[in-house]
């Protein structure tokens, strides 16, 4: 089967039946299978001949403590260089099993089946591997591509609406960084017609992947352009670390509504289009309001990872369909925020 995307030559990515699929990408010898317990109950046909390795669920484990226990079964298992790490779920278990299998001898092959919409939007495309470190987002990782992604729309159909509502978040962020069509589309589409139209979702995840893959393409280890697939997240990472109410597509949708009025208030987008921005994320059901005050999520905002030397790149859009890196002081990013 034709991947329908390819990214630096090194990881294809299908979007179609996990199933029909999985056979025909992964290589001869040895696979062991990363998943949760979630899973591994939903698809056990799926999973069923490969040796399985189960790990929790939730942010909390996203951690060097759940890498090392990889190690530990993988060396019990007697995993070597030759074996194949197949990661299966959504963005926390691809995100542990590629930063474990980046690391592990230095580097062994792996891929992934994404089950979430915000993994086969965004967490599992692009070879971003990395694990949080005392709540802090991905501070430990690698840019290393999986071997390939399979993006099965019929696997989400098993996602409660909030988890659902929180991978639109993403397709939102993807469709303002560089698709007014996919924008267009959204605001056109109910909830409710997202969830039961299959042909509709996977039309959905084609364009926001594309999105992504376009933009790795040109910028793999986000020296530059990549950068902007972070709009939204500067703030949405601190959310995440300043309370457990909201999880990371939630907190995006508040990070992408807050960053659109700083940027009307810079001059660089219309009103108008701020307007569209935060009322497409509503009429996708997401809530918009931090969940704690502003002056605590800039305080933690000078302690994320994409701080350089005490400058942020913030990622403003000036469109729908268009946006800007702006290098910007901590406290000039705060400043913008004076009057929340």
């Amino acid at each position: 089967m034709k991947p329908a995307f390819s990214l630096c030559g090194r990881s294809d990515v299908y979007v179609g039946s996990a199933a029909e699929i999985l056979s025909d990408v992964l290589p001869a010898g040895r696979v062991v299978v990363v998943t949760d317990a979630t899973i591994d109950r939903l698809y056990p046909g799926l999973l069923a001949p490969y040796e399985k390795v189960l790990i929790g669920r939730g942010e909390s484990i996203k951690t060097l403590r759940t890498v090392e226990e990889l190690y530990r079964r993988f060396i019990e298992l007697g995993v070597d260089r030759k074996s194949f790490v197949l990661g299966v779920g959504g963005g926390i278990v691809t995100d542990v099993a590629g930063f474990a299998a980046s690391t592990y001898m230095r580097g062994i092959g792996f891929g992934f089946v994404s089950t979430t919409l915000l993994g086969q939007i965004d967490a599992s495309v692009g070879g971003k591997n990395g694990v949080n470190v005392d709540g802090y987002k991905n501070m430990a990782g690698t840019f290393t591509q999986p071997r390939f992604v399979i993006c099965d729309p019929a696997m989400l159909r098993s996602l409660p609406d909030r988890e659902f509502r929180a991978g639109l978040a993403e397709a939102v962020k993807a469709a303002v960084i560089a698709d007014a069509a996919l924008f267009a589309r959204l605001e056109a589409s109910a909830f409710e017609a997202l969830r039961s139209d299959a042909a509709l979702l996977a039309g959905v995840v084609s364009a926001a992947v594309q999105v992504k893959a376009a933009i790795v393409e040109r910028d793999e280890c986000e020296a530059g352009e990549r950068r902007k697939l972070n709009l939204g997240h500067t703030l949405a990472h601190a959310i995440e670390k300043c309370s457990d109410r909201m999880n990371h597509g939630e907190a995006v949708a508040v990070g992408t509504a807050l960053i659109a009025d700083a940027a009307v208030r810079l001059g660089v987008l219309a009103s108008a289009d701020r307007d569209r921005i935060r009322g497409l994320l509503a009429h996708l059901g997401l809530e918009l309001t931090p969940p704690v005050p502003m002056a605590r999520l800039l305080r933690e905002v000078g302690k994320d990872k994409k701080s350089e030397a005490g400058v942020l790149h913030v990622v403003l859009p000036t469109g729908i369909g268009s946006c800007e890196v702006r290098p910007m002081t901590r406290d000039a990013f705060a400043a913008l925020f004076a009057a929340e």
